[in-house]
Parts: C-alpha cells; structure tokens; sequence
C-alpha cells in the first residue's frame, strides 16, 4: 500500500489572524478540521464564538455531504460507485459541476488536464511493473466518460477517475458559499485552496503567502473576493515511488513545472488551473489562463 505526504504551499499571513484585542472592536471566530483528508480552516470576521457555533456545524456537515461525494477513500461515495460499477445514476449537481469544470480545462489544455488518469495514477501508487503502467494507460480518455444530469457513466475500455486536481477548490468554494447563505462577507476559507472574502479584521485585503518547497515565501499575495490555489507535483510522494511526480500526464509525462499558483474568481477554477499548469508547456500557459475569464498565474518555478 503507498503513502503519501503532503505539503502546504499557502500561508496565511499573520496579519490575517490578529486576536480581537489586535483587530479592534471587531471578533474574529476561528474554526480548524479537516476536508478531503488535508487540514482545513477558516475565519469568520465580525462574529463571535458563541454565534459561531451553529455556522460552525452547518460547515461540519456540509463537508460530510461533500466528502460523500467526491472522497476517494470513502466506498459509499459518489466517485468512487462511480468508479466501482462504471455508472453512477442521479448524481449530485456538485459532482456534475466539477465535471463540467474539468470538461472545460480539458479542452483548454489540449487533454493535459484529464481526471480520468486514475487508473495509471493507482498504478503508479502502488508500485505496478512498466507492463501493467502501459496496460493501465490504455483505460485513459476523457472522450470515454458521458455525464447528463440523469446519470455520469464509463464507455468501454475506460478505469476510473479522480477528482483530486480540482475537488478541493470545489469544496473550498462550496463553504465559501455556505457562509455568504449566513449573511457573512468577511471570511476566510481554507479547505486546501484558499477563497477569501471581503476584507479582514484590519478592514483590509486577505493577505496568503506563496511559500516553497524550503518554506521560504517566494510571493505575498493580497485577494478580496477571489480565491488561490498552489500544486506542487513533487510536494506529494508515493510511498512506493517517492522519485516520481503526484501530477504527471497521461502518458506518465513528469510536469514541466515544480510549482504553480493561480488565482481565479473561483477556487475550483483556481485549483484546476495550478494543477493543468504543471503539465502543458510554459509557453501555452497564457492561452490557458485566457480562456477562463478572470484568472491569473501568480507564482511559476
């Protein structure tokens, strides 16, 4: 069985978590857990802890709806039915959402952004022999999955998906959303990529750090009512391949970046383009970014 290890790329700045009597007469209401098995976190400006509370399980079981969606570690979820029976019928509108995105990022990217790589992505984690790599290749194609508001299915010869380059962007605007439906405008959402609102307890810009393998921060990054995402493809490593790549292509191709930071009016956006933009060359990257309305590449090493 591999492991794998996770770094984070993004930090919040200090200036954005100044206790009240720093902040003024304005509280701050923190929350810390986890969504698709990264730590998670966010900032509620102007609401105290005890108002908190009810927002704050509305959160826990919005992200337990989300996880039964699109986890890859959870059977009963969506994705992975999905990919267990090569059908799964009256899916989720979130799940069709994301699918959408990524049909999108598909064509942008000219097929280098393509979830369904899940099967090479299983056999690279678990350490498969060149043979088995090249037989889990040939269960590659985005042009072999359909997806209607009736059901999302497999065509034949096609061996899964995964939803890991764009779900947490998804997720992470999913909350954003659910904390606007309180009537909040000041937060903070961080559930692996970053959507910040309105401004912080300073009255100002949310400010995130783009930090580097060291730790070191390469870009400091203001955002109002926008959202970050950072990859990173040699941050995460297999248990059984540490050598090789998190993101990689369809064909097994390493990336052409080590690290990429977009910003978008979404994080779904947001986390599918860093991800897409470590694996098409860096000259094609502007005519990505110009397809999608709003969207900036921040940080590229």
């Amino acid at each position: 069985m591999s492991t794998l290890t996770r770094r984070r790329f993004l930090a919040i700045a200090a200036t954005a978590v100044a206790s009240p009597s720093l902040a003024g007469p304005s509280p701050i209401a923190t929350w810390k857990g986890r969504a698709l098995g990264a730590q998670a976190s966010m900032q509620l400006c102007g609401v105290s802890a005890s108002d908190a509370m009810p927002i704050f399980m509305a959160v826990e079981q919005e992200l337990a709806r989300l996880e039964a969606i699109f986890s890859l570690y959870r059977q009963d979820s969506e994705i992975s039915r999905l990919n267990r029976d090569g059908m799964l019928t009256a899916p989720s509108p979130d799940f069709l959402s994301v699918l959408s995105v990524s049909s999108a990022l598909h064509e942008a990217t000219g097929g280098a952004f393509d979830p369904t790589i899940q099967p090479l992505w299983r056999a690279i984690a678990h350490g498969a022999s060149i043979k088995d790599q090249t037989r889990a290749k040939r269960l590659v194609g985005w042009e072999r999955l359909q997806f209607d508001a009736q059901r999302i299915a497999f065509k034949s010869g096609m061996g899964g998906i995964t939803l890991n380059g764009i779900a947490q962007g998804a997720i992470t605007d999913r909350i954003a959303a659910l904390l606007q439906g309180f009537g909040l405008r000041d937060v903070l959402v961080d559930m692996g990529e970053i959507s910040a609102r309105g401004r912080n307890a300073q009255g100002t810009p949310w400010s995130v750090g783009i930090v580097d393998a060291k730790r070191d921060v390469v870009q400091r990054v203001h955002l109002q009512d926008r959202a970050i995402a950072t990859s990173a493809p040699m941050a995460t490593r297999f248990g059984s391949a540490p050598q090789f790549p998190h993101i990689f292509g369809t064909m097994g191709e390493f990336p052409t970046r080590a690290l990429v930071t977009v910003s978008a009016p979404t994080a779904t956006l947001a986390d599918g383009l860093s991800t897409a933009l470590c694996l098409v060359p860096s000259h094609q990257s502007d005519d990505v970014l110009r397809s999608f309305k709003g969207a900036a590449l921040e940080v590229a090493l």
